[in-house]
């Protein structure tokens, strides 16, 4: 299992950064785009809240997948957990963490993720996966840092 924590910090009050890290229509929008990231069952649009589900399809290592994640907890505005209830992996948790820093916000992501496939998948997490999620959280991240900043 593979845990991987990234921190930005986003020149905007804790409630705003929080809305707009559950929003799925901004969630397509800040990822990369090559991957073609769609909303395609579950909350498709808007904000995703306690116990609601959301199925994303997108193009990741050359091939078009689904998953789906259901928020497992939500404290607003400090926190929330999504859980892949479908998907490649043989489990995926994301934690998203929120802390007001004097009208600034520090976002953290913490990503828990195992690859199937035994040992075969243990070589994947450490040769590939481990750097290609890291690079997917920090990219998503930073635009959304940019998105908030430019509407606040």
């Amino acid at each position: 299992m593979i845990t991987l924590r990234t921190e930005i910090i986003i020149n905007a009050p804790i409630q705003i950064c929080f809305d707009y890290a559950r929003d799925i229509e901004l969630h397509t929008k800040t990822v990369w785009p090559h991957t073609r990231e769609l909303a395609v069952d579950g909350v498709r649009f808007g904000r995703i809240g306690l116990g609601e589900t959301v199925t994303f399809e997108a193009n990741h290592l050359l091939v078009r997948q689904r998953l789906t994640s259901r928020i497992i907890e939500y404290e607003e505005p400090k926190r929330f957990t999504d859980e892949m209830q479908k998907g490649i992996f043989k489990s995926l948790i994301h934690r998203h963490e929120f802390i007001e820093q004097g009208g600034k916000t520090l976002m953290i992501d913490i990503l828990r993720f195992e690859a199937p496939f035994g040992i075969v998948g243990r070589m994947a997490e450490q040769l590939l996966l481990r750097r290609y999620m890291k690079r997917f959280l920090e990219y998503r991240n930073a635009n959304l840092k940019k998105l908030i900043e430019e509407n606040v």
